[in-house]
C-alpha cells in the first residue's frame, strides 16, 4: 500500500510539472512535443505499469479469496436512466372513481326504471284523499307509492302513482277520463320519479297517522314570513293550528312548512289555500306524509 502511495504521489509531481510545462509552452508545442515533455509522459507510463492490478486496494470489500469468481462486472448494479416522465411518482390506480361512475349509472337507471313504472294524474277533486286515488288505481297493478301535491294554477291537484311494474303503469293510462269525486282524471306517462320520504320521518303509531290526517305540507313560502304570519295565514282561513315547524335557510329563497291542525276538516279546507298567495309568493300546499313531532328539549346542566 506504501508502494502504491509512492508511486501515485511521483506521478501526481510529475502530471503538476507536466502542467506546468505545457502551459509555458505555444501552441507549436503542444502539436509538436519536446524531448521534456516526451520524457515526462514516458515516465507517468512506466509508474503505472509497474502497479500491481491484483493488489487488495483494487478489490470491492465484498470479494472473497475463496471464491475469486465472484468478482464479475456483470454482478455490479448498473444505474437506471429516469427520463423526465419518472420525475414525479406516478399515481395508483384504483376502482374508486369508477364505483363513483358506476353508482352514477346504477342511479340513473333506478330512476329511469321508476319513471316508466310511474303516472301523472291530474285534475284531482281536492276532496280525493290519497288513500282513494291509490284504491282506484290498485285494479291495474300494485300500487308502490301515491303522492298527491297541490297545483298553484287550480283549485284541483295533481299527484304521481307508482307502481311494481311497467305493465301497471299502462295499464293505469286506460283510466283516463274517469270520474273521481266531481271531476274526470287525466292519467299520463310520467316525466319524473316519485322522490322517497326518509323513512325516520313516517308515522309510526296509529296517533302518528292520525296527525298526518289533520296536517299540510306546504312549500314556495316567501322567505320574508315569520312562523307567525304563517300561522295567522291558515288559522284566518281554516281553523285553529296546534302545531307549525318553519324549515330554510338563506341558500334557497323559499321555505317550506308542516302545518298541523286541532281539526282534520281545516286541513282539508288548507288544501284549499294552494296558488293563494302568502307574502310575496303563491304557496302551494298538500297532505302531508309525515307529522310534526314535538321538538325533544335535553335538560340544562346547572
Amino acid at each position: 500500500m506504501a508502494a502504491v502511495a509512492e508511486i501515485t504521489s511521483e506521478a501526481v509531481v510529475a502530471s503538476n510539472t507536466a502542467t506546468k510545462n505545457d502551459n509555458n509552452n505555444n501552441l507549436d508545442s503542444e502539436t509538436k512535443p519536446t524531448p521534456e515533455s516526451e520524457f515526462t509522459v514516458q515516465k507517468l507510463v512506466d509508474m503505472f505499469t509497474k502497479l500491481n492490478p491484483l493488489a487488495k486496494e483494487f478489490f470491492p470489500s465484498s470479494y472473497s479469496k475463496n471464491n475469486p469468481k465472484e468478482l464479475n462486472f456483470n454482478n455490479f448494479a448498473v444505474p437506471i436512466k429516469q427520463s423526465a416522465k419518472d420525475s414525479f411518482p406516478k399515481r395508483k390506480r384504483n376502482n374508486l372513481n369508477q364505483g363513483r361512475r358506476l353508482n352514477g349509472r346504477a342511479y340513473r337507471a333506478q330512476r329511469e326504471d321508476s319513471i316508466r313504472r310511474t303516472v301523472y294524474v291530474s285534475d284531482i277533486d281536492q276532496h280525493v284523499t290519497e288513500e282513494r286515488l291509490a284504491g282506484l288505481f290498485s285494479g291495474c297493478g300494485q300500487v308502490v307509492d301515491c303522492r298527491v301535491c297541490g297545483d298553484p294554477h287550480s283549485v284541483l291537484r295533481f299527484a304521481f302513482v307508482e307502481f311494481a311494474d311497467e305493465q301497471g303503469a299502462r295499464a293505469a293510462l286506460n283510466l283516463g277520463g274517469t270520474m273521481l269525486g266531481f271531476y274526470p282524471v287525466r292519467v299520463l306517462p310520467s316525466k319524473t320519479a316519485i322522490l322517497p320520504v326518509n323513512p325516520t320521518f313516517l308515522p309510526r303509531s296509529e296517533d302518528e297517522r292520525e296527525m298526518c290526517t289533520r296536517t299540510v305540507y306546504c312549500t314556495n313560502i316567501d322567505i320574508k314570513i315569520s312562523q307567525a304570519e304563517v300561522k295567522n295565514f291558515f288559522e284566518s282561513i281554516c281553523g285553529e293550528v296546534t302545531r307549525l315547524r318553519l324549515l330554510g335557510d338563506h341558500m334557497h329563497s323559499t321555505r317550506i312548512a308542516f302545518v298541523e291542525f286541532a281539526m282534520a276538516e281545516s286541513a282539508i279546507v288548507a288544501l284549499n289555500c294552494s296558488g293563494m298567495l302568502l307574502g310575496s309568493q303563491p304557496v302551494r300546499v298538500s297532505p302531508s306524509k309525515t307529522p310534526v313531532r314535538p321538538r325533544v328539549t335535553h335538560p340544562t346542566l346547572h
